[in-house]
């Protein structure tokens, strides 16, 4: 076990049999500050399967923390259940409980099978919950700074590419309309682009077609895998992950891929197999950054022009990687996991140096 999560500080299991409670919490890296991390709640075929899940994500947020330039660290957590039949209030308020005995070192919010309601439940019980509606003092919907934080990738992209941030006149393949996606073809069809769209919801692709005769762009809908091999400038994925492998690669007519999916490299020799066709690529947690922005920007108190600022450091983040990429002629992939270990070990001084016992950058709610 201790070879496992060597790689973390701690590690805690949750179990409370009155609710059916069993969940694990992974704090990988509090160097930059509090671990932040959302809670995934699946029904895990055991439990090495859901350790193996929250160390491998917990390790990839404290990257998107530095990427995004927060001052917090990561963690994850999850939920062992199914969302459709276990989930109730008790449950959630169990959790809770557990969170708080780690008196602020880990805070969490929503992720997949979970909702901002269920931590309504569980913030009667710790203060250490991000991303509860606005109702209850959150910041509310996260798809807003996530679908700009893409629109902020793509103007870097194309000004790595073209010496130029202009969206316009450009032709992008947008896989997937759902609260991101929708939001990133809107906005690019409002700038005058072509976009051509997929998604498995039929009405998400009218609602698109309806929404594009009221602006300036076009937009053209096409079958599931056909969108690989479209002839755009920039592919948009913002669906399932894992979608980037050999066969897909293989298909892309396009010069980058830029997008809000996580995980969408199958592996990561795949970032490399992009690079050898001449394709830049955005690593994925650089570009989604922008609901953990919101979400640990709430921590001070819900400001969304704030998160907006905060949101375009995406922008800079990723023309520092695709610099550092073809300087050192690595992967862009490679290039951004050396830029965030560079960033924290320049800053884990500064975290510390004559600091007082707690600094006033992480005297967060809790």
């Amino acid at each position: 076990m201790f070879e496992k999560i060597s790689q973390h500080e701690q590690v805690v299991f949750c179990n409370d049999p009155s609710t059916g409670l069993k969940a694990i919490i992974a704090i990988h890296n509090t160097t930059l500050g509090p671990a932040l991390g959302g809670c995934r709640m699946r029904p895990y075929a055991s439990t090495d399967e859901a350790l193996e899940d929250v160390l491998r994500l917990s390790k990839g947020m404290t990257y998107k923390c530095i990427g995004a330039d927060v001052d917090f660290g990561g963690g994850k957590s999850v939920i062992i259940g199914d969302p459709t039949k276990e989930r109730t209030p008790e449950l959630f308020r169990a959790f809770g409980q557990f969170v708080d005995s780690l008196n602020g070192r880990f805070y969490t919010g929503t992720d997949m099978g979970t909702t901002p309601d269920d931590f309504v439940h569980a913030l009667k019980e710790t203060n250490c919950i991000v991303g509860v509606p606005e109702a209850y003092g959150g910041s509310g919907d996260s798809s807003v700074p996530t679908a700009q934080g893409v629109l902020f990738g793509l103007q870097a992209t194309i000004q790595t590419l073209e010496g130029t941030d202009d969206l316009s006149a450009k032709k992008y393949s947008v896989q997937g309309l759902g609260k991101v996606g929708y939001k990133v073809a809107e906005q690019l069809l409002a700038a005058g682009s072509h976009v051509y769209v997929t998604d498995i919801n039929e009405q998400a692709l009218k609602q698109i077609q309806q929404r594009a005769e009221t602006l300036p762009g076009t937009v053209e809908v096409v079958q599931g895998s056909d969108i690989y091999g479209v002839d755009a400038d920039i592919f948009i994925p913002c669906a399932l992950g894992g979608i980037l492998h050999d066969e897909t690669i293989e298909q892309l007519k396009v010069k980058a891929v830029v997008g809000s999916a996580n995980n969408q490299l199958l592996e990561d020799r795949h970032g490399i197999y992009l690079q050898q066709k001449g394709i830049l690529y955005g690593p994925d947690y650089i570009v989604n950054a922008g609901g953990l922005i919101q979400v640990a920007d709430e921590l001070y108190s819900p400001n969304k022009e704030r998160v907006l600022k905060k949101t375009k450091a995406i922008y800079n983040s990723l023309m520092e990687i695709y610099q550092q990429s073809k300087e050192r002629e690595i992967s862009t992939v490679e290039a951004a996991n050396r830029y965030c270990e560079e960033k924290m070990m320049a800053r884990a001084r500064r975290n510390s140096f004559f600091a007082h016992n707690k600094r006033p950058k992480w005297d967060v709610r809790n």
